[in-house]
């Protein structure tokens, strides 16, 4: 989809502020909210693409006000209405979820969600094609940024099959493609006025197509 998520490549904003403050949570409710998203994500009511297409859908000006955690907390509310899942006095058992216990935390974020799987055909370009991305503007979810779209590129490698986002965020089907990590040139994405360093972007194999 569209929306103020896709950032890439714009203007506008401002200088780029780093934060000094390295800390993971800077309120004690971002911390709860991080839990909340991590316990609830564990009962496996929806996938990973789900929960970022979720996160995509707010309202674009609430997504720009929310903060980083804020979004989380806001798309977990709309998942678990979308689900039936907020119930007065429901918990987890009642409701027949998985539950993540206290002592699987670590493990569980330290295993996080791998996407490669096995792969039923070959990967249809090699490093070194010369690629072209399709211009597109998917209603839903999406890995592909705007600003590649209708752009040429180069394969640099390919790093196998893997979960195919736009369909596993939709049907939860994992349809895996191959993903390819593609080059650009920064000047064919921004013109004379743009970088002239090297853009690396990982692209599924439908979003390309040959230049002959």
């Amino acid at each position: 989809m569209n929306s103020i998520h896709d950032m890439g490549g714009m203007d506008g904003f401002g200088p780029l502020v780093l934060d000094q403050d390295d800390a993971c949570f800077h309120d004690e409710w971002e911390r709860r909210a991080f839990a909340m998203t991590l316990a609830m994500g564990a009962t496996k009511q929806w996938n990973l693409d789900q929960a970022r297409a979720a996160r995509e859908s707010l309202p674009m000006l609430r997504y720009l006000q929310a903060g980083y955690y804020g979004i989380w907390f806001e798309a977990l509310e709309k998942l678990l209405q979308d689900r039936g899942l907020l119930q007065p006095q429901a918990n987890a058992v009642a409701l027949g979820l998985n539950q993540l216990a206290p002592q699987d935390v670590k493990q569980t974020l330290l295993r996080g969600a791998p996407t490669e799987r096995e792969g039923r055909t070959s990967p249809v370009f090699k490093p070194g094609d010369a690629v072209m991305v399709r211009a597109m503007n998917p209603p839903t979810h999406t890995r592909c940024p705007r600003y590649l779209r209708g752009k040429q590129g180069m394969i640099d490698r390919c790093h196998g099959f893997h979960v195919f986002p736009d369909r596993h965020a939709v049907s939860g089907e994992e349809a895996p493609q191959a993903l390819y990590t593609v080059v650009f040139k920064g000047r064919d994405l921004w013109g004379d006025d743009g970088s002239a360093d090297l853009v690396s972007a990982d692209l599924w194999e439908s979003y390309l197509v040959p230049l002959c």
